[in-house]
Order: structure tokens, then C-alpha cells, then sequence
């Protein structure tokens, strides 16, 4: 097969692959890092991280559906402090990107996590703004504009490294919410995040979440992540970490394809640890097979009716 060249840059950042393993599905890493070498990936999104330490959401907070999973697991997270001081040092130890997820309740607490974190060496903060906002009543910022920016804007403020802020899939157009974080300085976009979804147990007439509702990702979602990521590759002139169902190579090309300069791998890590490796190699034999020298080509490289 001929050799192609698998690195791509996301914002500044070089990965050696553009396969990036999504934050919630991974941990900090120490448990996949028993199945294959970590330096094998392009990057490392790791858990969501809040100002304090978390608990997380009472169980049953996550099941099964038949395409993918819903999970309500609330953030249970160590806190970015016990981030840098237990698990960034092991992470360090390999020849991996490292990105660090943060969600916060207020825009202060998003700037006071970005300058702790960029100060702590990580390479790339993903904003996540699908979060309860506080001070407006349970908003999620996500889904309100002006909000959006606000956040960004805070982060920026307190970030060296570059911020990539992920969008909900849970607005009416998601070309909106991706314009205004642009204005407001954004580097890179992460998208999709989970889809809110439910189920109901028929003979207890109970839901299956302690929560009730909860996200939907999986294979079921990515069709829907395609079309996002196509809309606001459009829409804005920023790189695309793109997400949302990938199982397969040809999952991935898709993204790439609609306009994602990379692409994340989540609940098929679940099933299949080995997941983001065997996405890299598909990628690979479909730069092969059309010819192409660097997996980088595929971005944008759609051609609409």
C-alpha cells in the first residue's frame, strides 16, 4: 500500500493522525493504555473536566439503545486541579496530543480552568458549552448565542494554547451558534455533541435514566453529525474536530469529507477498545485506494448534486 502521510494540523496543532479519542468515552487513558501503546493516537480528549470535583449523576445513568447509548453520567470528573496533579503527568509520558475538556456553570469558572490548564502544558482546551448555565436559570449556553460567545470570549482570554469550543446538536440551526463563537475568537469547533434523548421501560413506566432524559451517541447519530459538520464547514472558516457515530474508516471519511480536518472517536470504544486504531488504518487504505498522498485531502473534498 502506498505510504500516505496521516498528519494533519487542527488549529496549530500537529497531529501524527487525525483519529482523536472522544472526551467521556476515554477516561484519562489508563485503561485503554493496557491494550495498545497511547502514542498510537493522534490526540487524547480526555474526560470532562469541571472546576471541583464532581460525583456525577445517580444510576442508572447510562443503557443501551439499538444504535448507540444514552448516558446521563453528569461530569463525574476529579476536578482540574486533581487533573493536573494526578493524571496530566502520565498522560505527558506519551507521544500523544493532549486535550482537555472543560465545562463550566459560569464564564469565570470556564477562564479560570483555561489558565490553570494551558499553564499545565496540555495542548488544546475543548470548550464544552452544553452545559447548565447558573446564572440564567438552567439555559445551557450552547444553545443561546450570545451566551455562547460570552464563554468563548472568557476562555480565549485565559488560554496560550488554542480553544476549540464543541457545539450542540440540540438548536434549530447550528450554523448560528458556530458564527458567533467564530466572531468571538474561537480556533477550532468540535462537533456533534450527544443528541438529548429517552426511553421508557414498558412495564415499569419509569424511564431508563435516574435523570429521565439523557445523550444519545452511537452509529445512530452519525448521519446527523455529517450534515452538521457539512453546514458549518460552510457556514464558518475554522478547522473541525469532527464526532458523532464513528465506528469505521469510512465513518471518519465521511466527516472528513463534509469538512473535518479530524475526527473523534467515541462510544465505539465501548465495544471495541482497539476502535480509533482500526478508524486510523480505514482511513489510510481510503487515501490508498483514491490515489491520494496525505489523508489531509479528504477534508472538504465533498462534491454536492
Amino acid at each position: 500500500m502506498k505510504k500516505i502521510d496521516l498528519s494533519v494540523d487542527l488549529a496549530g496543532v500537529t497531529l501524527k493522525n487525525p483519529v482523536v479519542v472522544a472526551s467521556g468515552t476515554f477516561g484519562f487513558g489508563r485503561e485503554f493504555g493496557q491494550f495498545y501503546d497511547l502514542s498510537e493516537l493522534g490526540g487524547i480528549c480526555v474526560k470532562g473536566l469541571t472546576l471541583h470535583p464532581r460525583e456525577g449523576n445517580p444510576p442508572p445513568r447510562i443503557a443501551e439503545t439499538p444504535m448507540g447509548i444514552l448516558n446521563s453520567v453528569g461530569l463525574q470528573n476529579p476536578g482540574v486541579d486533581g487533573f493536573i496533579s494526578h493524571e496530566l503527568p502520565w498522560l505527558r509520558e506519551h507521544d500523544v496530543k493532549i486535550i482537555a475538556n472543560i465545562s463550566g456553570n459560569t464564564p469565570e469558572e470556564y477562564g479560570i480552568m483555561c489558565e490553570k490548564l494551558s499553564r499545565a502544558g496540555v495542548d488544546m482546551i475543548e470548550v464544552n458549552i452544553s452545559c447548565p448555565n447558573v446564572k440564567a436559570g438552567g439555559l445551557q449556553y450552547g444553545v443561546v448565542p450570545e451566551m455562547a460567545a460570552q464563554v468563548t470570549e472568557e476562555a480565549k482570554g485565559h488560554s496560550d494554547v488554542p480553544v476549540m469550543v464543541k457545539l450542540s446538536p440540540n438548536v434549530t440551526d447550528i450554523t448560528v451558534i458556530a458564527r458567533a463563537v467564530a466572531e468571538a475568537g474561537a480556533d477550532a469547533l468540535s462537533l456533534i455533541n450527544t443528541i438529548r434523548g429517552m426511553r421508557i421501560d414498558v412495564r415499569t413506566r419509569r424511564p431508563v435514566l435516574k435523570m429521565n432524559t439523557g445523550g444519545l451517541s452511537g452509529p445512530a447519530v452519525l448521519p446527523v453529525a455529517v450534515r452538521m459538520v457539512w453546514e458549518v464547514a460552510q457556514a464558518v472558516d475554522l478547522p473541525i474536530l469532527g464526532m458523532g457515530g464513528v465506528s469505521r474508516g469510512e465513518d471518519a471519511a465521511q466527516l472528513m469529507l463534509a469538512g473535518a480536518s479530524a475526527v473523534a472517536v467515541g462510544t465505539a470504544c465501548f465495544a471495541d477498545p482497539y476502535a480509533p486504531l482500526k478508524v486510523r488504518d480505514g482511513l489510510e487504505k481510503i487515501a490508498a485506494e483514491q490515489g491520494l498522498s496525505r489523508v489531509s485531502e479528504l477534508t472538504g473534498g465533498v462534491k454536492p448534486w
